[in-house]
Parts: structure tokens; sequence; C-alpha cells
């Protein structure tokens, strides 16, 4: 008899064994939980910063002609102080316009954890305090400005051409895995 018990209980124990492991599998790769140890920091330089000119060489003296002026610095349009929300994060948003009429909007100092399919995104919704916050920003209209490139320092995301960055009121770093906002800035025009 106790071999008959132990034959019908052990497919049982493996079967519940499987999908335990398997259930784990997918909860790694889902939350990928090791990224909230790993921190990756970016510094990149503001766009539009003044280029050094090209050097004279022998065989191309240096022109007679007045040198031309840098370029023009960007020109900020809006900015705000990123919150918290799922996450505890801080830094400084800036919508910029470039000397050719691009847009761009710069992280600067961000400091968040890392996370699964982090995005930056502009849109047009309300930034809240806390909890009431964390789900609100794919409520209306936002435009995914791409995948974040690091959770510490100082980064830029071009806005494409055929977006009008005065229809967005803030910015949010957008955990696109699991639909909430780690953290968010608002927009205050300059």
């Amino acid at each position: 008899m106790g071999r008959v018990r132990s034959a019908l209980v052990r497919p049982w124990v493996i079967g519940l064994l499987v999908l335990a492991v398997a259930g784990a599998g997918f909860g790694l790769y889902w939350f990928q939980p090791w990224k909230l140890w790993q921190d990756e920091t970016v510094r990149e330089a503001l766009p539009g910063s003044a280029v050094a000119a090209p050097a004279a060489t022998p065989s191309a003296p240096a022109s007679s002609a007045p040198a031309s002026s840098a370029p023009a610095a960007p020109t900020t349009l809006a900015s705000g102080r990123l919150i918290s929300h799922e996450h505890a994060t801080s830094g400084t948003v800036k919508l910029l316009r470039l000397a050719d009429g691009s847009h761009v909007v710069r992280l600067e100092r961000l400091d968040t954890s890392n996370g699964p399919d982090l995005r930056v995104w502009l849109t047009d919704a309300p930034v809240k305090e806390g909890r009431a916050g964390w789900h609100v920003f794919d409520d209306g209209r936002y435009v995914s400005l791409g995948k974040l490139k690091g959770n510490k320092g100082s980064q830029n995301y071009a806005v494409p051409e055929d977006v009008d960055p005065a229809r967005f009121s803030s910015v949010s770093i957008w955990c696109d895995r699991v639909d909430v906002s780690f953290g968010a800035a608002e927009l205050a025009r300059a």
C-alpha cells in the first residue's frame, strides 16, 4: 500500500515543483530584481554646446576670415523637478529648443532605481504626489522618447520632429513592463 501511495504522490509533487520553478523563472524575467542593485550612470553633454574650431594644419593654413561665432546655446522652454513615485527619484528636467529648431528633453542629475523596460515619456498628464500619481501618465497623450539610458546622471532625449512639445506638460520615467511611473516632473514654462 505504501508503494502505491508514493507512486501517486510523486507525479503531483513533481508537477508542483515544475510549476514553482517556471513561476520563479517568469517572475525573475518580468521584474528583473537584480537591476535594483545595478546602477548605470550616463554623462551626456548639454546639446548644442560649443564645439572647438578645427585647428590649422600645414597643408591647410588658418583662414584670415573672421572665425564664426559659437553655436547658439539651447533655449530652455520649460523645466521642473522630478518627484518620487514607485521608486525614490530626484533630479531636474528641461525642455530645450536647439539652434536648429529641434527639441530635446534633458534629464540632469537624475537619481532613480534601475528597473525593467524604463522609458522617458513626454505626457499631458498632471503630476500628482504619492500613489495617486503612479498610474496617470498612460491615461492621456504621451510620446515615448526612448529607453532610459541610465538611472543616474545627465542625458538627452530628442523629441520627434512631428511632435509639438507645447502640447505636453510633464515628463515621466515610466516602467513600461508594469505600467507605473518611477518619478515625474511637471514642466513649468520659462
